[in-house]
């Protein structure tokens, strides 16, 4: 699929428009790519159909009464499935978010990546990186989200067909942060994997905390996926967080990093000239074996 094309997304599956022109304003949530990856390797990226699967755009009530957009996977039959958080990139839950989620259906979970910027803009829409940094995701406080992940849980449990009580987070780049501090939030978590998130960082008014801030106080086992090449994550900081896994809690004694050397940051990217087949195709067989392990 190239820039210009549009996947529509449907309860009952996954179509294929091409001709169609799209942008991410005014598409549905996880129909197209952000416009700040354009263009997209279209000879490495992984689209998964939707056969066998509902999958689609759903609505979930927040904690103050607004409704959160969220792209939504799962077997279309059966129930008590395992139920996974997916974790948006900096990018927002665009193409590459919606695809993870039915890879996890595929695999037989529940899996929904809500739209945590939803309140402060679209990320999808916004073509220049600075300014999606500037004016989105400086603008996204720790608190919100961990308040529209608890809305998120819900939303699956009142639909009747996920499991909450075997729960899974997983998260990318912007998400792998998230998952190590929701992992620390939630006592009811059973399990997360974070994909190449930030672990140091300065104390703001919106990030008060980073990951090893809160590594001692995990509440439930996070494996996580680094890049030993990674420019923006040094491996000293990584180090820094095995460390304090090792001093942590129960949990996050039992928590484990996993780095891949020679390997880039967003190895797991598969529409981005990051993407390391190898490496990400292993480090999914880690991630779904991390969560029956830990009885997600």
């Amino acid at each position: 699929m190239d820039g210009d094309r549009m996947i529509t997304l449907n309860e009952g599956g996954v179509s294929r428009r091409g001709a169609i022109k799209a942008t991410a304003t005014g598409a549905a949530l996880g129909a197209t790519f952000a416009l700040s990856v354009q263009p997209i390797q279209a000879q490495t990226m992984i689209t998964t159909p939707a056969d066998g699967l509902t999958a689609g755009v759903v609505k979930v009530k927040t904690k103050d009464g607004k409704e959160m957009d969220a792209y939504r996977a799962m077997p279309a039959s059966g129930q008590g499935f395992g139920t996974i958080l997916v974790v948006q990139e900096i990018f927002g839950v665009h193409a590459h978010i919606a695809d993870l989620c039915r890879r996890f259906a595929k695999a037989g979970y529940y899996a929904i990546a809500p739209e945590l910027y939803f309140r402060q803009g679209d990320a999808k829409a916004v073509s220049d990186m600075q300014a999606l940094l500037r004016e989105i995701v400086s603008k996204v406080p720790d608190e919100q989200v961990m308040g529209d992940l608890d809305a998120t849980v819900a939303f699956a449990k009142g639909e009747g067909k996920a499991d909450t009580a075997k729960l899974g987070i997983t998260g990318f780049c912007w998400g792998g942060r998230i998952v190590w501090l929701y992992a620390a939030q939630n006592p009811a978590l059973k399990a997360g994997v974070a994909w190449y998130g930030r672990v140091v960082g300065d104390s703001t008014p919106m990030t008060p905390k980073h990951p090893i801030d809160i590594a001692k106080d995990l509440k439930a086992p996070v494996l996580g996926l680094y890049g030993g090449a990674d420019t923006g994550i040094s491996n000293e900081s990584v180090d820094k967080m095995r460390a304090a896994l090792k001093a942590g809690s129960p949990a996050a004694q039992k928590s484990q990093i996993d780095t891949y050397p020679d390997t880039p940051h967003g190895f797991n990217a598969d529409y981005r000239p990051s993407f390391r087949k190898e490496q990400a195709e292993d480090a999914w067989k880690k991630a779904l074996a991390w969560f029956k392990a830990n009885g997600v």
